[in-house]
């Protein structure tokens, strides 16, 4: 008798590699770099990328969703790592816009995946949980850079416009890809 999981499916398919993996696999290689240039910084950080490249594939979250996710979580991270933030003013907003949203999508679809949510979900709460889950995430996110920069390694890059525009550039981000994936989730209905 095949080993099927909850869903039903078989452990094979489960297992079956899919083109997004070589991101993880990126993500793997990662941490060897990672943690020869940067020390235990380089080392959490990358073992964060590839924990966190994981979630979607787990999840079976749909391609593009996983590829845009993994790709950016990866990305940001190299851009960490070699000061590419530092080098180009604006990359550190546009990642934090695109990272924040993309964390929401991936967090509302481990919800629902778990069965949190029932199918009558409308649009509007849809975007108001991915959006929740996405800013909550990111003001998460910047107190540990804080602590980390204060703790850890004064390198890593904080201070009050930093964090504040990466809390509104994840913000915007956060709502704009709440209303895509709202809009993109089949049976949902707006409630007047």
């Amino acid at each position: 008798m095949p080993v099927t999981a909850p869903s039903g499916e078989s452990l094979r398919d489960l297992l079956r590699p899919v083109p997004v993996d070589v991101l993880r696999l990126a993500a793997a290689v990662s941490v060897v770099p990672g943690t020869l240039g940067w020390g235990f910084i380089g080392f959490a950080l990358f073992m964060l990328v590839l924990g966190g490249s994981m979630v979607p594939r787990a999840l079976r979250t749909p391609a593009p969703l996983d590829f845009a996710y993994c790709a950016t979580i990866l990305f940001g991270a190299w851009a960490a790592m070699l000061d590419w933030y530092v080098a180009v003013s604006w990359l550190d907003l546009v990642v934090h816009a695109a990272m924040t949203g993309l964390v929401g999508a991936v967090g509302y679809a481990a919800l629902d995946r778990v069965g949190v949510f029932g199918r009558d979900v409308p649009r509007v709460g849809v975007v108001v949980v991915s959006t929740t889950i996405a800013t909550t995430l990111a003001l998460l996110w910047e107190m540990g850079e804080w602590f980390g920069h204060t703790y850890l390694d004064d390198r890593i890059q904080v201070g009050y416009d930093d964090t504040i525009g990466d809390l509104a550039a994840g913000a915007v981000g956060a709502v704009v890809a709440a209303v895509l994936l709202a809009l993109s989730m089949p049976g949902r209905r707006d409630r007047s």
